[in-house]
This record gives structure tokens, sequence and C-alpha cells, in this order.
């Protein structure tokens, strides 16, 4: 019995010690299949940093350059007298160089320009010139028949002579200095007529100035006559006009004005005188030409010419309309003032129609220039 017990015992202890072992590796087992099984930490990868948002590229803005005005003094002292000056009238004022500036009053509607339109067809001339289609030597041709009306000193040597040959240059001279029709008439049909100058005025961008269909004409339905050829002898186109009933000539007056088919803003005209002076129109010896022409003008010496101080420059051409009291319209003058130091100002007055006496116009056309020089450099 005791035997038997034994062997039980050592059955169940050498149970017991296999077990133990057989536990112990199943503990190894677990261990590892857990080692196995569990997550492998790995360090957390360090933070990105944000990249700054990259904004489209705004492309640059031009440099715009600051604005330059006139001077307040000028302009406050020439808003004085205008508002009180009888009359429909334009100014425009521009300083050329040193930084362009341009003031006036009622700068952008047109004015009747009368003679002054002799400016661009001495300018549509040079310019074929420039182009070698016409010569300043070459001779033209008046007859009696190319004769126009009011002042035109060439007259009296046609009448004399039956008929005369004048160079392109003398004729431009007559037409400027003088101021006469009939040189200027002949220049345009030598130019090509009236469309001629209407395309140099556009070819070359000088934007609110019209040209009208020549002086004999224009100046026939200004006064409601349709044009004669006769009238070009003596006084006839004065007693022609004297027999229109003062209504129908009123009407013509009036319709003119409220329209002028030569009409022109100042400020187009001054920024005009601005391009010839810079050498924009014409070649360099044909701007030479045509300014200096313009400085020995003897019309209108008491007009802006009077108002410029010694010292200074000034080239112009004036301009001056019909009367029918006690309205006078187109009485006008522009031009160049070059102050002592170079600056150049182009400068228009332009009076459609006033009841101010010469005078007075005058006078507001010299406080004008004079105004321009006195506050030069302002």
């Amino acid at each position: 019995m005791a035997n038997t017990l034994r062997v039980r015992e050592n059955r169940i202890q050498g149970v017991g010690r296999k077990g133990m072992a057989l536990l112990a590796i199943l503990s190894l087992l677990s261990a590892c299949v857990a080692a196995e099984r569990a997550p492998t930490r790995t360090p957390a990868p360090a933070a990105k940093k944000a990249l700054p948002v990259q904004k489209p590229a705004t492309p640059a803005l031009p440099v715009r350059p600051a604005v330059i005005r006139a001077p307040v003094g000028l302009e406050n002292l020439l808003n004085d007298q205008w508002r009180i000056f009888p009359g429909r009238t334009g100014v425009a004022i521009m300083r050329i160089d040193g930084g362009e500036w341009i003031t006036g009053k009622r700068g952008d509607e047109l004015f009747p320009q009368q003679s002054v339109s002799k400016t661009w067809v001495a300018l549509t001339i040079l310019d074929l010139v420039d182009q070698g289609k016409i010569r300043l030597d070459q001779k033209i041709r008046i007859t009696r028949d190319d004769l126009a009306v009011f002042h035109q000193p060439i007259r009296d040597r046609v009448i004399a002579n039956g008929e005369i040959e004048v160079t392109v240059l003398s004729l431009l001279e007559q037409a400027i200095i003088s101021s006469d029709n009939t040189a200027n008439d002949s220049l345009l049909r030598t130019a090509g007529g009236p469309q001629a100058v209407k395309n140099f005025l556009m070819r070359k961008k000088l934007g609110a100035i019209r040209f009208g269909p020549g002086e004999r004409v224009m100046q026939s339905a200004i006064a409601g006559l349709e044009w004669r050829q006769e009238y070009a002898i003596g006084r006839r186109f004065y007693a022609a006009r004297g027999e229109v009933p003062l209504a129908t000539r009123k009407a013509a007056l009036d319709r003119y004005l409220a329209d002028p088919v030569d009409g022109a803003s100042p400020e187009a005209i001054v920024r005009a005188l601005a391009k010839l002076a810079k050498g924009e129109l014409l070649s360099p010896a044909s701007t030479r030409l045509i300014l200096g022409i313009m400085s020995r003008t003897s019309s209108g010496p008491n007009r802006l010419r009077a108002g410029v101080p010694a010292g200074w420059q000034f080239v112009h051409k004036t301009g001056t309309g019909q009367i029918l009291p006690p309205v006078s319209t187109g009485y006008n003058d522009i031009g160049i003032m070059t102050a002592p130091d170079g600056t150049r100002y182009a400068v228009a007055v332009m009076m459609g129609s006033t009841t101010a006496p010469i005078p007075e116009r005058m006078a507001f056309m010299q406080f004008v220039s004079r105004t321009v020089a006195t506050y030069h450099g302002q």
C-alpha cells in the first residue's frame, strides 16, 4: 500500500516537475508572442514648419508722375479777370518745359479761329516741304481770280500787273507776318485745298482743331452772302454785306458762332503749339523757319505781345473776325513765350464774341501774358 502511494506520489511529483517546466516554457513563449504582437513605438516625426503661403505675384503698377498744376495765384488771378470780362472768351496756358501743366477757362470749347487758322496752312505746307513734295523756292502764280477778301496787301501788286509769281517762302511770310488772305489762300490751293490741312491736323493728332473752306467762302457765309469774285476788288464785299438785311446777317453770324466751321479749342491750340515747339510736327529746319517767321508777326502788337516782359521771346499769330455792332467776333491771339532761362509757355486767348472795346480786349490779353511771366518759376 505504502509502495503504491509512493509510486503515485512520484508520478505526481514527476508530473509536477514536468508541468512546471512546461509552464515555464509556455510563459517564455507567451512573452515572445506578446513581444512580437506589441506595436513597435517609433519616435514621432518632428513637426514640419508650415511654409509661407505663396500669393500670386501682382504685376507692378506703372509709376505715375506727380501731378503738376499751375500756380494757384495765376489761376486765381485769371479766374477773377476772366469772370468780369464781357462776352464769351476761352483761355489756355501750358508750360512746355520743366514739368508740363495746363490751365485756363473754357479750354475745351470751340471758338472761331479766323486768321489763327493760317498757322495750320503754314504747317501743312512745310510738312509737304519736308516730304520733298514742295520747294520753298517754288513759284506760285497769282491772278485776279485768286484774290480774296479783307486784308490782302498783295492785291495791289496783282491788280497792277494782272498776275504775279511769288515763291512759297514769300507767301508763308506774307500769310503769317502780314496775315494776308490772298497769300494764305494761294498756299492753301498749293497744298491741295482744305482737305489737305484737315488731313495734316488728323495725322498729327492735333485734336479739336477744325479747318474751314477758305477765306472767301467762309467770310461770305458769315455775312449771309455767297461768294462772288467781284467782291475781291476794292470795297465791294463791304458794299454787298451792307445790303444784307440785318436779321439775315445776324442769323448767319449766330449760326457761325454757335458751331464755327473753323472752330478750335484753346487747349488743343496750346498743345499743338507745344508739339511745334518741341519739334514733333516738322523737321528741325522747318520748325526753326516757321518759329522765326512767327517771331516777326506784325499784326496785333498790342495783344499778347505787349504783356511779354523785356528779355523774353515771343512768337505768335493773331486772328480777327467780323463785327456786327455791338458785337465783335473772333478776336484772338496765340503764341509761345520763352523765358530768359529757356522755359516755354504756349498761350491762347480766344474771344469768340465780346462787346468790350478794343483797348479792353488788348488789356485782357496783356494781363494773361504778363501774369504768365509773373508766376514763372513758381
